[in-house]
Parts: structure tokens; C-alpha cells; sequence
């Protein structure tokens, strides 16, 4: 068990330093957080896969879900129709394996959730867990598709309304340090930018003592790549003859999935930490690929 319990501190060490890793490459436009400006050079028309904000000083992409609510009731439907390809894409491709290495607030959680508090005031699960979980699609479905459609300015453009009354990500890494060190900006603060610290103060308190509850039960974009967790091409399976049905991968998943009952849960953001744990080693990385029915199979269906 010890030697496991290395194992798993190793593998979720090598996670952290790609998150930081990719933290640094998609926002090293460092003139920017000297500025106090935002770069628009033709990088910025490029999405990078997880929640990052087009605002953030140092950002040289964009945030898929922002670029959509810009673009999905704008003239301009053929940049909503490739942003929205380019989340299939992903999707199709990792499913939630985004969330878990590739998304910079992903890792402040995770960092946020390290910090040592008595064991009972960290929040495992609750009543009403499940059903919060759910909130995500409504707020898809709400702020990134339909206000953006139908609440619109003079000349029909819509306004990113999660990014402006929702997104902790974006007064993180955009709001704070445009308006720390760009002095113009200080004309600007009021209620909104007030309502959006609070908002953030209240997901950073909460991800201390939840694991990642912005992914749980805020994330849109999260909501999206969740739907391509069964189908995507790199996925988990767990080896029903090696398994032993010991538990230790339900206990260690901090998502709150059993991979012995579904290997491939909308919840998993794919971390790894099961796949460490596992002390029979059922558990594996597949690229899913067409195979031919096999003989037993064929019998079985007629």
C-alpha cells in the first residue's frame, strides 16, 4: 500500500506540472502583465482547449466558450461554427482529459484543495450533490447559448453573459490584474466587477473545502467535453478479470466516480488517480477503436 500510495503522489506530481506547464504556454504574452493590456495579435483567433480568459493579460489564445457566446448570434455564424467544431473535436478526441491536465483553473482548484483543514470540514459529498451537478448543463444551455442568441445590441451582436455575470475565471486572470495595472481601468470598477469578486471569493472559499466545485457544478465548457467521456478515443477500461472490486479506485477518485460501475462517468475528468491506486492494476488507458464482433458476441445477440 505504501509503495501505491507513492505511486499516486508521483503520477498526480507529473499532472500538476503539465497543468503549470500549460498555464505558462497559453499565457506567455508576458508584456502584457508589465502593460497592463491584452494581446490581440492573430494567435487570439485561436481557442485553446480549456477555461482561459481572452481578458488575461498574458493569454495568446482564446476560451472556446467565450469565442462562442461572442460568435454564436453574431453575422459572423461561420466563427461560431468552428469554435463549436473545435469543442467536438477535443472532445471527441479526450473527452474531459481537458479538465483534468489542460485547464489552468482546473489547477488552482486543485492547489486551493491541498490547503490543510481537519478532515471534517472537507466535503467529500453532501445531499444535493448529485442534482447540483446538473446545474452545469442548465447554465450551458441558459448563459453560453441562449442569451447570447436572444438578448442582443442594436445590430444583433450578443454578449458573452457567463463570461460577464458568472466566470470566476475571467476576474482571476482578467478583471483583477487589468485593473491593477492598467490605471484607466479604475474608472470602470462598479457593482458588476464587485459581483464578480464575490463570486470568485465564494468558489475559491468553496474549493478548499470541496474538490473542484467550479467543475462540478459551474463549468459549461466542462458540461460540454463530459458528453464525449463515453465515446471519445482516449478513454479508461477497466479489466473485469483483474479487477477485484476492492473499492480503492471509488475511494480515491475525488469526483466522486466508481470506475468499476462506470469507467467512463460524465464526472471523470480523467487524473489518473485511479489508474495509480489500482493494486491489481486492472485499470488502463484505451484508444477506442472498431472491432469485429467476436463469435461469443454473435451467438449471445441471436
Amino acid at each position: 500500500m505504501l509503495e501505491l500510495d507513492k505511486q499516486c503522489r508521483r503520477q498526480q506530481r507529473i499532472r500538476h506540472a503539465v497543468q503549470a506547464l500549460w498555464t505558462v504556454v497559453t499565457n506567455s504574452y508576458w508584456i502584457g502583465f508589465v502593460r497592463g493590456r491584452i494581446y490581440q495579435g492573430k494567435i487570439k483567433n485561436v481557442c485553446v482547449p480549456g477555461l482561459n480568459c481572452y481578458s488575461c493579460p498574458g493569454a495568446v489564445a482564446s476560451c472556446p466558450i467565450g469565442a462562442l457566446q461572442a460568435t454564436i448570434g453574431s453575422y459572423e455564424y461561420q466563427m461560431a461554427f468552428y469554435v463549436a467544431g473545435f469543442m467536438i473535436l477535443v472532445g471527441t478526441l479526450m473527452g474531459r482529459f481537458v479538465c483534468g491536465w489542460l485547464c489552468p483553473f482546473g489547477l488552482v482548484q486543485d492547489l486551493l484543495h491541498k490547503i490543510p483543514l481537519p478532515k471534517r470540514l472537507k466535503l467529500r459529498t453532501f445531499r444535493g450533490d448529485r442534482v447540483l451537478r446538473c446545474l452545469k448543463y442548465l447554465i450551458l444551455v441558459v448563459f453560453v447559448i441562449l442569451m447570447p442568441l436572444y438578448f442582443t445590441d442594436l445590430i444583433g451582436q450578443g454578449f458573452p453573459w457567463f463570461c460577464k455575470l458568472v466566470c470566476p475565471v475571467g476576474t482571476l486572470e482578467g478583471g483583477i490584474p487589468l485593473v491593477l495595472l492598467n490605471q484607466a481601468m479604475h474608472t470602470a470598477i462598479g457593482w458588476l466587477y464587485v459581483w464578480k469578486n464575490v463570486v470568485l471569493a465564494a468558489i475559491v472559499l468553496l474549493a478548499i473545502l470541496i474538490y473542484r466545485p467550479f467543475c462540478k457544478y459551474l463549468c459549461p465548457l466542462g458540461a460540454i467535453y463530459s458528453v464525449f467521456n463515453p465515446i471519445s478515443v482516449v478513454r479508461y477500461q477497466v479489466d473485469s478479470d483483474t479487477c477485484t472490486r476492492c473499492g480503492t479506485c471509488a475511494h480515491i477518485c475525488k469526483m466522486g466516480c466508481d470506475p468499476v460501475k462506470n469507467a467512463n462517468s460524465l464526472e471523470c475528468i480523467r487524473c489518473g488517480a485511479c489508474k495509480a491506486a489500482c493494486p491489481a492494476g486492472a485499470i488502463h488507458i484505451r484508444f477506442q477503436r472498431r472491432t469485429k464482433p467476436q463469435k461469443a458476441d454473435l451467438e449471445r445477440s441471436q
